[in-house]
């Protein structure tokens, strides 16, 4: 993105369109506001969902939020309303294109606009429905994909098989490593808070307790592995959810209930990774495993599922075994023990997952440049 392709002399501007900030969403935000940083370009951040916070504000690294305060019932069905809204906003400035996150924000900007639209998808599965195909489709000139790994851009070019493939692509998920490693705490830090004991070998895991997240093979495959591992191993499950009774009924069936430790929902947890000594993700469709990253940038070896986005995450920094297969995580367990990461997966960190990386990756997509020529 060079000078020239601010038009005029007055300021243009990217409208960011986001369905909400839990979670993880904020931190995409981020992420993606901060692509424009040292450009003609500022960005303006809208929130669908959520009420205005400035801590929010302070997180999305924009030149300008908005919140526009809908609740997740108020944007059912048409959502006129938030149609209207953003048609003012669209109307208030000289957007060059939108980039939306999610399909609900897709829909509304696609309506609410007559830009340019670079739609983000983080799931899988968003262009199952045929009439989501049939509006892709319609708005075929107007829009362009991303998904947050190839797994996720693939599934869509399935979908919209007749869409060329420039026009669906892959930007990776990422993070700020050094912001990351300073918010994260020691090892001993990080036990004395999760109540783990400091001699003790570790497995970690982070995720809601959902079937998605397949925590039953995790807890078998460390049963299998537990003789094998060192004296006093545990293993540390950070989550809640309606799953809980079951794995820890699961956990007694299998003798292991006293090394498996649940520790409920922890408020920012990944500035606890260093606790463990290697992190396990047991997903069955993981888009694309944003822990992975977190687990990586504290020192710790992963250990994952061949499943969506982690193969693609994982490279050098850990193993990776068959879906819902307990004997091949026990052996990848096994096999954790007393290795570290190398220098190789620092590389991989800042080469492939930072935002430097990203924005190499971003300017150099057809579909960035051709959604500017279509913002003119």
């Amino acid at each position: 993105m060079t000078t020239s392709e601010a038009t005029g002399g007055g300021q243009r501007w990217i409208l960011q369109f986001c369905h909400g900030y839990d979670g993880p969403f904020l931190d995409c935000a981020r992420q993606y506001a901060v692509l424009f940083a040292g450009t003609p370009y500022k960005v303006c951040t809208v929130y669908l969902t959520g009420a205005p916070s400035t801590e929010v504000e302070a997180g999305s690294a924009s030149d300008e939020v908005i919140f526009l305060n809908y609740s997740s019932r108020q944007v059912r069905g048409l959502k006129l309303s938030a149609i209207r809204d953003l048609k003012r906003i669209a109307a208030s400035r000289d957007f060059a294109l939108c980039i939306a996150h999610r399909f609900k924000p897709i829909y509304v900007a696609l309506l609410g606009s007559n830009l340019p639209v670079i739609g983000v998808h983080h799931a899988f599965g968003d262009y199952k429905r045929r009439s989501r195909q049939l509006f892709a489709n319609f708005f075929r000139k107007r829009l362009a994909l991303l998904g947050v790994s190839n797994a996720v851009r693939d599934d869509m070019r399935a979908c919209l098989p007749a869409w060329p493939a420039e026009r669906i692509e892959a930007l990776y998920n990422r993070i700020d490593v050094e912001a990351l490693q300073a918010e994260q705490v020691s090892r001993e830090d990080a036990r004395e808070h999760l109540g783990l004991p400091q001699d003790a070998w570790v497995v970690g895991n982070v995720g809601r307790l959902h079937p998605d997240k397949d925590q039953a093979t995790l807890i078998r495959g460390f049963a299998l592995a537990l003789p094998h591992l060192p004296a006093g191993s545990l293993l540390a499950i950070m989550g809640s959810g309606r799953l809980e009774a079951a794995l820890k009924a699961l956990s007694i069936e299998l003798g292991v209930r006293e090394q498996v430790r649940f520790l409920g929902q922890v408020a920012n947890g990944r500035r606890y990774f260093k606790a463990f000594d290697v992190f396990a993700l047991t997903s069955d469709h993981e888009p694309f495993g944003m822990v992975l990253l977190e687990a990586m940038a504290a020192g710790v070896p992963v250990v994952a599922s061949d499943c969506g986005g982690a193969p693609e995450v994982i490279g050098a920094a850990g193993r990776v075994f068959p879906l819902r297969d307990a004997q091949a995580l026990a052996a990848a367990l096994q096999h954790g023990v007393g290795s570290g990461l190398d220098e190789r997966v620092w590389d991989s960190l800042r080469s492939r997952f930072s935002d430097d990386a990203a924005k190499r990756r971003f300017t150099e997509l057809p579909l960035l440049a051709s959604c500017l020529r279509g913002g003119k």
